[in-house]
């Protein structure tokens, strides 16, 4: 018998051991529980060995995290959700009660009734007056002093790792602290948080590969949403001018540090706006939320320096193939760039343009080198479906996106309200597709009538919110910022089976 099978055979014995005492191993009785962040201040005007002097009986909650037994006499630490408060329980004050304790293990969820103390070396404590069993764990938490380590674990067993690592439930409360702020901030702007179909005819507002599934009532098939887009937009023309959404995308494609198949985003539309004024906006939004959650728009991710105090840099994409990626101007000429692409390795569709080209260049030369927060515009219109051709110059598009880290963070856009180019653009993307199954090529003829009764002058934008929330607290992977990331099947040992004599 291993080590680990050995352990939990010794948990269930103490928990049949207990019942057979009557202890109920999960019980529902203890009401009222103080946080214990809310106690330990209370100790700080205590001399060490001191008791305070009210005698006022405090009563905690949590799991026991550390257990150290004398005989006669034992300490052990409680955690709750606001911290962690060391209880020291004495036979001579606890009777009967502390026989049927030495068969508390690490892990138990108990409840203690103390007075409040401060032992020779200072730290705050309670002197146990009653214990309460409230969950028997039967499973082991990991080794004390090394914690849950393994990365494939601790994903898969988050509840453990929020457990035995306190700074991943700090990761956590900073993203719904980034979550709220973002919508303080939107709101208190006019906009309005709507709630769009997470399951769709006709994915759209996106080019990625959907999931699909089967409603069997109304005999069809569906789509997981790859964007909310096109829908937030049908409400722009339906009068609304400043809506957001929250929300989840699904995308059946490949994982990385940077991409989970189940995704959160930000989308936001407003009414007679460029992406110019989301520039603005977008600058103000993250800088502001970098330094109440950080202390500074000035950070740190993963050992890089990265300022995010407005202004920031703005390139449009041929100043930045040239000035950050090294390329002569003159390559970027529509007659050359896709030659060039070709030379350094980039495989194109037989039929791309110098749009695609200069895109896949972009991609290769300059993303990655682009550390502080920098706004790429000046799209081109080919690989731009959705976005608002530039006055100007028609082969771009009025859009950016925002990269820090080397990473796309948010992709925003005037956009396009013209029914007409906006078909034939459908049609081009759709027929450049072809028989690609993966991804579905289907025309909406739904949002081109939506068009035809007329939208708005507007831009719209959208941010990763899995990304922000990696930037804000220097984390290294999507699955550390993801409470439930997505996983291949777990593949469980079968038990050896003996040799037959």
């Amino acid at each position: 018998m291993d080590n680990h099978t050995q352990l939990l055979k010794q948990r269930r014995e103490k928990a049949q051991t207990l019942a057979d005492a009557g202890v109920n191993l999960f019980s529902n009785d203890f009401k009222n529980p103080q946080p214990v962040k809310e106690i330990l201040p209370l100790a700080d005007s205590l001399e060490p060995e001191t008791h305070a002097p009210d005698n006022v009986v405090y009563r905690v909650s949590g799991r026991v995290m550390s257990l150290r037994k004398f005989g006669k006499a034992a300490f052990f630490h409680v955690q709750d959700e606001t911290g962690r408060m060391q209880v020291y329980a004495r036979r001579d004050e606890l009777g009967e009660e502390f026989q049927l304790f030495k068969k508390w293990d690490v892990g138990d969820i108990v409840g203690v009734e103390g007075t409040l103390f401060k032992t020779k070396t200072g730290e705050p404590s309670l002197d146990a007056s009653r214990l309460y069993m409230i969950t028997k764990s039967l499973r082991p938490l990991p080794e004390k002093f090394h914690g849950l380590t393994d990365v494939e674990t601790r994903y898969r067993q988050r509840y453990v790792d929020l457990i035995v690592n306190p700074e991943v439930r700090d990761t956590f409360r900073k993203r719904v602290e980034i979550i709220r702020m973002i919508r303080d901030f939107l709101t208190e702007r006019g906009f309005m948080e709507v709630e769009t179909p997470m399951m769709q005819p006709v994915p759209g507002g996106a080019t990625a590969k959907p999931f699909q599934t089967h409603h069997n009532a109304l005999d069809m098939d569906l789509f997981l949403r790859i964007a909310p887009e096109l829908y937030l937009k049908r409400l722009l023309v339906g009068g609304f001018e400043r809506v957001f959404e929250i929300n989840r995308n699904f995308r059946n494609e490949g994982l990385s540090t940077r991409h989970n198949p189940e995704f959160t985003m930000l989308e936001f539309y407003q009414a007679y706006a460029t992406y110019e004024d989301l520039i603005d906006l977008t600058e103000e939004m993250i800088s502001s939320i970098a330094t109440k959650v950080c202390g500074s728009a000035e950070i740190v991710y993963q050992g890089i320096p990265v300022n995010l105090a407005p202004p920031w840099k703005r390139y449009t994409m041929d100043e930045a193939l040239v000035e950050v990626g090294g390329l002569d101007p003159e390559l970027l000429q529509d007659d050359t760039v896709v030659g060039l692409a070709k030379k350094k390795g980039i495989k194109l569709q037989p039929d791309a343009g110098p749009g695609k080209a200069k895109t896949e260049l972009f991609e290769l030369l300059v993303e990655e080198k682009l550390i502080d927060p920098t706004f790429i515009t000046a799209y081109p219109a080919e690989v731009s479906p959705l976005a608002r051709r530039n006055e100007d110059d028609p082969n771009v598009t009025d859009r950016f996106e925002l990269f820090i880290t080397g990473r796309e963070l948010a992709n925003a856009f005037s956009e396009l309200n013209d029914p007409v180019d906006q078909h034939e653009r459908f049609a081009k993307q759709i027929a450049e597709r072809g028989d690609d199954d993966e991804v579905h090529p289907e025309l909406d003829t739904d949002y081109v009538r939506a068009l035809e009764y007329g939208m708005p002058a507007a831009a719209g934008e959208g941010i990763g919110i899995d990304r922000l929330v990696m930037l804000l607290t220097d984390s290294p992977s999507i699955r550390d910022v993801i409470l439930f990331p997505q996983l291949k099947a777990e593949v469980v040992a079968e038990p050896k089976k003996k040799k037959k004599k």
